[in-house]
């Protein structure tokens, strides 16, 4: 078994409502800084040991999908490394 970090970044689907980002773009509107657009987003850092890259990413795309994400509002990466 090899030791493995993956990072789950998780976001909101295009076209659903985003209100922490509208707030957090008008404060820094406020502040003098000009944006495009502003989307948050989730991380989540998981140490883990699979027996392969494979296999680690596969466990964490199931995390993602059962408990992460919700994947009728959300979109979500998964990036796996060697930890």
């Amino acid at each position: 078994m090899t030791a493995y970090t993956a990072t789950v970044t998780v976001r909101l689907k295009s076209g659903v409502l985003d209100p922490e980002a509208q707030t957090t773009q008008r404060a820094l509107e406020r502040l003098g800084f000009e944006l495009e657009s502003l989307r948050s987003a989730d991380v989540f850092e998981i140490d883990l040991e699979a027996d392969s890259a494979e296999a680690a990413a596969d466990r964490v795309e199931e995390m993602a999908e059962r408990l992460l994400a919700n994947p009728t509002i959300h979109d979500y990466e998964v990036a796996v490394a060697e930890a």
